[in-house]
């Protein structure tokens, strides 16, 4: 047996003992309401829609997040490790073709489940995949952070193999690269919880090639969940939450935790540059999850908007806990080493997208929705931000209703920014039960376009894109 697996082997086991010592308890905020998992694979063609299904809109609107089989100890699941379940409705024509849903195939969720493993080479301690899934190379991926490799969906959401895209690399992954749409490139920071000292720099080429790939040097095991790219910089998030073994030892399942040892850093990599091309900037200790858009300003500094936690991961093992959240513009000057920050709004939220035609180039609208992590069970709205007039405008899809991720979908190539589509997942705690929502980005408080009721709950995840025919 070769080394790798073996430790890996013997990694998994010492946290299964330390996950035993734990009381079992069934008190877990992130397996009831709205959090709570299905347990059935569904396909339906039967679809109620009020409002009328834009025609130009063909494709499949995709959400993944996680969808946990079986729960040993509630005390000790963490929301970002449950089994991977992709959700997706089929849109042709103005009209609502399809909705299913399907769990990833990893090695974990066949076997739970007495099925086939799927084909491809493997890669991290754990084979988990819940987090974002998009289309790129040709092909649909499902991806996630740590180490697992992306897992190829065919168009109806089933698991085909697991791949780093269409190379024969393997090494780890991220679930938010950054696609540059001038080069068709996908740009991606990425750590290995088994290389705990350094991150990775990734280039996707347009065809799925693995092009390019810088090792930078950290300390601590730092989570790096996202980054960011303008035209000529990677913009790298080093911030204070960590690999803890205090934390794997008290038996919890997700062990990275908010390390005050950290200190906060973000770093610019030219796209052509190697690790010690890397320039630091320091800032007080926070941690983003989110980036939304960045760009190189005409003064050569780089601006990066994101959202920021004041800590993340101080004391709970099952998930974010509530705290500070402000949706800030940074600004990284081409003399200095301190991050320049600057409130956009003050409101709790996440999720933070826009019109991704504009990746990587000045933008206006910053499209984000409300999460309230003390009242999970409240309706939540939808934010639009003005960058340029500094206004804010909403929409409440209603008094009972929580939005996930919202998408934005340009009417056409040259439209205007706000010409468009906002579409959404929306979970209705009255009734236990979900809709996609279509909203016309020019009339954010306007009535929807359309509401397609679907047959099952979708549980509040993690992240959704269009896969356009």
């Amino acid at each position: 047996m070769a080394i790798a697996p073996l430790m890996d082997q013997v990694f998994q086991w010492f946290s299964e003992q330390a996950q035993k010592r734990v009381p079992v308890s069934g008190n877990n905020p992130y397996l009831k309401g709205a959090y709570a998992p299905v347990d059935v694979e569904t396909t339906s063609t039967s679809l109620k829609v009020q409002g009328q299904i834009p025609e130009q809109l063909n494709g499949v609107f995709t959400r993944i997040g996680p969808n946990p089989i079986s729960v040993p100890n509630p005390a000790t699941h963490h929301w970002f490790i449950g089994e991977g379940m992709v959700h997706g409705l089929r849109l042709e024509n103005g009209k609502a073709v399809w909705y299913r849903n399907r769990w990833i195939g990893t090695n974990n969720t066949n076997r739970q489940l007495n099925r086939p493993l799927a084909p491809g080479k493997r890669h991290g301690i754990n084979d988990t995949v819940n987090t974002n899934i998009i289309r790129h190379g040709g092909s649909n991926w499902a991806m996630v952070e740590a180490g697992a490799l992306p897992v190829e969906l065919d168009d109806e959401l089933e698991t085909l193999q697991h791949s780093l895209f269409n190379s024969n690399a393997v090494g780890c992954f991220t679930a938010h690269p950054h696609l540059d749409p001038l080069t068709g490139e996908l740009h991606a920071i990425c750590y290995d919880a088994k290389q705990p000292f350094r991150i990775f720099y990734h280039v996707i080429d347009q065809q799925g090639q693995l092009s390019r790939r810088v090792s930078i040097p950290v300390k601590h095991g730092p989570m790096v969940h996202d980054c960011a790219i303008t035209t000529s910089q990677t913009i790298l998030l080093d911030l204070p939450v960590t690999f803890s073994m205090r934390s794997l030892i008290k038996g919890a399942r997700f062990p990275y935790q908010w390390n005050k040892r950290h200190r906060a850093r973000v770093g610019l990599l030219p796209r052509l540059g190697n690790r010690q091309d890397v320039r630091w900037f320091h800032l007080d200790p926070c941690y983003v999850f989110h980036t939304c858009n960045a760009f190189d300003a005409n003064d050569g500094s780089v601006v990066v908007d994101v959202v920021v936690h004041q800590r993340m991961f101080d004391n709970s093992i099952q998930g974010p806990e509530p705290q500070q959240v402000t949706l800030e513009r940074w600004t990284l000057p081409p003399d200095g080493d301190q991050v320049q920050r600057k409130v956009i709004s003050s409101l709790s939220q996440e999720f933070p997208r826009f019109d991704e035609r504009l990746a990587t180039r000045a933008y206006r609208y910053i499209y984000t929705v409300g999460v309230e992590l003390s009242k999970q069970d409240s309706p939540q709205p939808l934010y639009r931000h003005d960058v340029e007039s500094g206004a804010r405008i909403h929409h409440d899809y209603g008094p009972q209703k929580i939005s996930g991720e919202v998408i934005f979908i340009p009417r056409s190539d040259q439209g205007r920014e706000d010409d468009g589509w906002l579409l959404s997942y929306v979970y209705d705690l009255a009734n236990n039960s979900s809709e996609v929502v279509i909203l016309n980005a020019d009339d954010l408080d306007g009535e929807p376009q359309a509401i397609i009721k679907l047959p099952v709950r979708v549980p509040l995840g993690f992240h959704g894109n269009w896969l356009a025919d």
